[in-house]
């Protein structure tokens, strides 16, 4: 595999440069004096503030802009080999790394480098991590799925030794990382699409959990079902946490009038300071946790850690509070998953509010096919539910699951449950049918998010 140095900057082409991971490893690049090239399908704000950093951006693809001064190609999974730039770079014999291997590239060029996993959680732990470095004046870079406020953006360039990461599963791609320090959140079954069930997850975590470097360490949650298969006879350090048992976890727990907990951190039994969220739910103590075992592990000093995880506020998306339209709060989550969707749910029953309304549109037919009746089970927790259609992203139209069937089983459950057909039939419902006080909650990974802001229009 083509080897990254930051000692010996070479020109690499992005295929696809303005999508939110990429470009931002893109600018990583930038800063390390490395000659940048790349294309898109489309100008954007992205594309622009790659261009202001210095990197050379075209607004379509053609095998003419893989030209022979090109050390290295780097391409998302989204990019196919009848790409023309794919197919060009390829005939050329020029290297080629997929956007996963390029990130895990990048990390080795930093003494301690962290990657955060698990099936759900990983942004808004990462961003927990993230504050909580920035509180102890590490000055790490950071690379977050999301879109993080103190750091305007998904991307964070640091001058230090420290590089903070996710590690997504989905496609392997964390098994291109070797982390100092790997965090595991949690196993629960998901892309079905391309894992054939949780025991062929269990193992690519398992994987992940082996590259970690011999003397670094595995944060790793105390309730995972079988959690030897994960650990047994790892080289590195195992270190557990939870939400009430492992290494580190969390006691007298209490909350305030907005659902944010306070909590002292239990480590190996000794009390380690009392923190406040400043966002909601019991998912995020257990988040928290896992943030503050890294940091500790770091050498964060405890009053720094808690004035970084009272900072944090949430990053785009994750029980984002949208605004207020005639006395309705609304609400903007990402949750796509029953387990995410029971976690949003659990928050919002702690939250000021009358009705808890959940707008949900399932994220990709094979998902919400797999995983039905725990959707059933999750989105019952709401008080009333309208669903949009599937949400494809990658996947080919499947008649035998939708959303209409998906409300059937709620209502069969006794539950309020609509289904509309468009986004617009959704907000007419949403309008003519919430009263001053109750709360809507967008939810899904899709466009969902566009009816509470039009809402507010």
């Amino acid at each position: 595999m083509y080897q990254i140095n930051y000692n010996q900057p070479v020109h690499v082409h992005f295929i696809g440069i303005g999508g939110i991971s990429m470009s931002g490893l893109a600018a990583v690049l930038l800063e390390e004096d490395f000659t940048v090239s790349g294309s898109d399908t489309k100008r954007s704000s992205l594309t622009d503030w790659l261009k202001g950093k210095g990197a050379s951006v075209v607004y379509e693809q053609s095998a003419s802009n893989i030209t022979d001064d090109i050390d290295v190609v780097v391409y998302t999974a989204a990019i196919h080999p009848d790409n023309p730039e794919f197919a060009a770079a390829r005939e050329k014999g020029i290297p080629m790394l997929s956007r996963a291997e390029l990130l895990g590239q990048l990390m080795r060029n930093y003494r301690t480098s962290v990657a955060v996993a698990g099936t759900h959680g990983k942004t808004t732990t990462t961003s927990m991590l993230a504050h909580l470095m920035m509180a102890g004046n590490l000055d790490p870079t950071i690379s977050v799925g999301g879109i993080l406020p103190s750091i305007e953006g998904n991307i964070r360039i640091g001058a230090s030794e420290v590089f903070l990461t996710e590690a997504c599963e989905y496609t392997n791609s964390f098994l291109s990382l070797s982390p100092k320090i790997g965090i595991i959140l949690n196993i629960e079954a998901d892309h079905l699409d391309f894992f054939r069930d949780l025991d062929d997850i269990r193992h690519s975590f398992r994987l992940f959990a082996e590259k970690i470097h011999t003397d670094g360490s595995l944060i790793i949650d105390s309730r995972i079902p079988n959690l030897d298969y994960i650990t047994a006879g790892l080289p590195c350090r195992t270190v557990t946490f939870g939400l009430c048992s492992g290494d580190y976890h969390a006691a007298d727990i209490t909350y305030d009038e907005n659902g944010f907990a306070s909590f002292t951190l239990i480590k190996n039994n000794i009390p380690a300071g009392r923190y406040h969220l400043s966002v909601p739910g019991e998912h995020n103590i257990s988040n928290a946790a896992a943030a503050l075992a890294a940091g500790d592990l770091l050498g964060i000093p405890y009053e720094k850690m808690a004035a970084g995880l009272a900072d944090f506020k949430g990053t785009d998306r994750r029980f984002q509070k949208k605004g207020e339209v005639s006395g309705i709060t609304i609400i903007d989550d990402y949750a796509h998953h029953p387990t995410e969707i029971e976690a949003t749910l659990h928050a919002a029953a702690k939250y000021p509010g009358n009705t808890i309304w959940c707008v949900f549109q399932p994220h990709t037919y094979s998902r919400t096919k797999s995983l039905l009746e725990d959707f059933v089970k999750a989105l019952s927790l709401a008080d009333r539910i309208v669903l949009a259609d599937i949400y494809a992203a990658r996947e080919a139209n499947d008649p035998s699951i939708s959303s209409s069937m998906l409300c059937e089983k709620l209502v069969s459950r006794g539950k309020d449950a609509w289904y509309f057909p468009s986004f617009q039939e959704i907000e007419d419902f949403l309008m003519e049918n919430c009263a001053p006080g109750d709360l809507i909650i967008t939810m899904g990974a899709g466009d969902i998010v566009t009816v509470g802001e039009d809402l507010l229009k």
